[in-house]
């Protein structure tokens, strides 16, 4: 699936998960992990938007295995030097990071950080601030630098929105966890499938095998403004009539 696409997914699992999750003890009274804006078995209006943007960037995650994808791209050699180098430790594209550990790892590490290392929660904060941001499009067309610049600026800006609102972080492992593991559903339901169960090799189909073929028009013309439609929705059910 394209960028923009795994984005949408993930920000609507988010949308359609976190407030049962958030009913989780586990989850939301850790002692650990416990921040302003949350309480046990409700998600604030902020946590939810908020959440929502980390989940979409972080559903962009396992593509770093593929060098021509668009979070390798994103913030230039480095981006694409690490997606170099995750490439070959993870057996190309679709291979490690395209599975059910890659998912819980990146879940579990995130929530460490959040509730160990302020200044590394926010760095990872404000990066998948920036990767839903580019995966959605949103720039300069046929402008790298002017787009570069528009997605600092939009990422700072909301970024000091969620400062100013009091988001706590809390949420964070669990929305980079969803986030990754919607990508690898989502990629289950091309023609290639996921290896789920790495480091096992089988590659996994959803049971109805749709075999959606990435970059098609179905998925561009047809599947993004209903992804998008439902973002609309679910946005209107959590948060109600602005």
């Amino acid at each position: 699936m394209m960028g923009h696409t795994h984005a949408m997914t993930g920000a609507i699992a988010w949308l359609g998960l976190a407030p049962g999750l958030a009913a989780l003890p586990m989850v939301m009274e850790s002692s650990r992990f416990i921040e302003t804006g949350i309480m046990a078995g409700a998600l604030g209006p902020s946590e939810l938007v908020a959440g929502a943007i980390v989940c979409a960037g972080a559903a962009m995650l396992p593509d770093l295995d593929h060098p021509s994808a668009t979070i390798a791209q994103t913030f230039g050699p480095v981006t694409w030097m690490l997606s170099k180098a995750v490439n070959w430790l993870g057996g190309g594209h679709r291979g490690a990071t395209h599975s059910l550990a890659f998912a819980v790892a990146m879940g579990l590490g995130a929530h460490w950080l959040a509730g160990t290392y302020p200044l590394g929660r926010a760095i990872m904060v404000v990066l998948l601030i920036g990767l839903a941001l580019r995966a959605i499009g949103v720039g300069i067309p046929g402008n790298k630098m002017g787009s570069a610049l528009v997605n600092i600026g939009l990422t700072a800006g909301l970024y000091a929105v969620f400062l100013s609102q009091g988001v706590g972080y809390a949420w964070l492992g669990l929305a980079v966890g969803i986030g990754c593991l919607i990508h690898v559903v989502g990629d289950c339901m091309t023609e290639r499938g996921c290896p789920v169960l790495w480091p096992l090799s089988v590659k996994f189909l959803l049971p109805w095998k749709i075999g959606i073929k990435t970059g098609r028009k179905f998925e561009q013309k047809i599947l993004a403004p209903l992804l998008s439609i439902a973002i609309v929705g679910l946005l209107f059910v959590r948060l109600g009539p602005v």
